[in-house]
């Protein structure tokens, strides 16, 4: 009985210490970063950061959309200030939103949205299912 009290235990500690990206693998929030090799996914689909300062949306492990950074070790930021960025190892970096943001979600239908009011969407086909959703964090 101990033994499952103290796993719940590290397990609670786990769930609170684990960056939200992690805790939620289709979300990003102001202050999440994704390095190379950590990614969003959502069904089919995967946002990833992938070395060399390539940010990719795939969907079933097909190329849909590439941003290719400039310079080496870079990460994908959703900065505090609510800008989602490609920061380089000397902290250059490349904005894809003018207007600031409260979250990033990878949808399910496979585009990448930055809410507050969608600032920034890929790819930027026009959906034919128009849907509103809500998205909260508890």
């Amino acid at each position: 009985m101990a033994a499952l009290v103290t796993l719940s235990a590290a397990a609670v500690l786990l769930g609170l210490l684990l960056p939200s990206a992690m805790a939620n693998n289709n979300v990003l929030y102001r202050g999440d970063k994704l390095f190379p090799g950590e990614s969003l996914t959502e069904g089919t689909y995967e946002f990833i950061m992938q070395d060399h300062c390539m940010l990719v949306l795939k969907d079933n492990g097909n190329e849909v959309w590439s941003f290719q950074g400039n310079g080496r070790g870079c990460y994908a930021f959703f900065d505090t200030d609510g800008y989602f960025r490609i920061v380089d190892e000397i902290g250059q970096n490349s904005n894809f939103n003018s207007f600031p943001g409260s979250i990033l979600v990878l949808q399910r239908d496979g585009h990448v949205v930055i809410y507050s009011s969608s600032v920034w969407i890929i790819p930027e086909d026009e959906p034919t299912n128009r849907k509103i959703a809500m998205v909260t964090k508890n």
